[in-house]
């Protein structure tokens, strides 16, 4: 497609970055800012988002949003979330873009995250596309009349996600036999003191693990809090089996390590769901399982067998590349909906 001019609003962290810097490598002109800057830097911010919604907050954007956009003008505005995003505030993006589109990778119509979507459910109306990565969320979108909705998996992405060169130092720091890579949420302590129970030698890594009920047991597994760029990859890539929890309340069937880690060529052994079994090809491409016993069960097939573990591993990491799940092709779909005239 022809190169666009796209302003981008978004984190500038995390997958949100990758996505912004996947679409510079498209070819289309970027121009990322943060709505979160323009409001105030104090934790209160967040607190009222979640307790009450981004609504409440959008107001304060107005002003700041128009001085920072003044005469530009752009093809596409990309919204990455949206907790801020009103009706009011699309109003004014709509001067400064032909077309505001949203991908929002949470669950934002879902009861998980309480108040923190109001905007975004207010604002489904007015967006050209809304991009989802539920199938739940396109009929729940077009119930609150959202114009158009697109189903998109998730995506790992080409340089983020790309396998890094390791030393014998990072071996020394990263090397573990079963790591789950993850916040905590309350089922997960139950699920992981299982593995524990049943002789999987579990090393966990990410923050909030303290709050656990489970945590007495978990703590000597525990590895340390959140990670990010190299050490996350690396993290990944060093453990001999990476295991792939779902959220609950947040109602996947599949996540963002669902894809990269795969695409860092490492072992994905994640729960059985309809997606992970269209994504991955089972006991050839990936490991799954329904509940914690047939997961200790999986990880010992794994570690039992160094060739078998490292073959199903590239299996994966070839299958992840030929299903396209990537930021590149997924943002080439996007866009190309986006602009396409309905």
């Amino acid at each position: 497609m022809a190169a666009l001019s796209i302003l981008y609003l978004g984190p500038h962290s995390g997958t949100c970055l990758d996505r912004a810097h996947a679409l510079r490598r498209c070819g289309h002109t970027v121009t990322h800012h943060d709505l979160r800057t323009l409001l105030p830097a104090t934790p209160w911010v967040d607190r009222i988002t979640w307790r009450l919604g981004g609504d409440w907050l959008a107001p304060r954007l107005l002003r700041p949003l128009a001085a920072l956009l003044r005469t530009k003008k752009f093809d596409v505005c990309y919204v990455d979330g949206g907790e801020y995003v009103t009706p009011r505030v699309i109003a004014l993006l709509r001067q400064h873009a032909e077309r505001v589109i949203n991908y929002n990778i949470d669950d934002p119509l879902g009861p998980r995250d309480g108040a923190r979507f109001r905007a975004y459910r207010q604002s489904l109306p007015h967006y050209d596309l809304n991009a989802v990565v539920r199938t739940d969320n396109v009929a729940e979108g077009e119930a609150l009349g959202a114009r158009r909705m697109l189903r998109v998996y998730r995506s790992a992405d080409e340089r983020s996600h790309a396998a890094r060169h390791l030393s014998a130092h990072d071996h020394l720091v990263w090397d573990c036999d079963v790591l789950f890579l993850g916040t905590w949420f309350p089922e997960r302590g139950p699920f992981l003191k299982a593995l524990i129970a049943l002789g999987v030698p579990l090393t966990i890594q990410g923050p909030h693990w303290h709050k656990a009920r489970e945590w007495p047991v978990l703590e000597s597994h525990w590895r340390g809090g959140a990670i990010a760029g190299d050490d996350y990859a690396k993290a990944i890539q060093c453990a001999r089996v990476n295991l792939g929890l779902l959220s609950r309340e947040n109602r996947d069937l599949h996540t963002t390590r669902s894809l990269e880690i795969p695409a860092l060529g490492a072992l994905l052994c994640a729960e059985r769901t309809s997606e992970h079994e269209a994504m991955y090809e089972e006991g050839a491409e990936a490991l799954f399982w329904s509940n914690a016993e047939e997961c200790a069960a999986m990880c010992r097939y794994a570690l039992v067998d160094e060739k078998r573990r490292q073959s199903i591993a590239a299996a994966g990491h070839q299958r992840v590349m030929r299903n396209g799940h990537y930021n590149e092709m997924v943002l080439k779909t996007i866009l190309e909906e986006a602009v396409r005239n309905v």
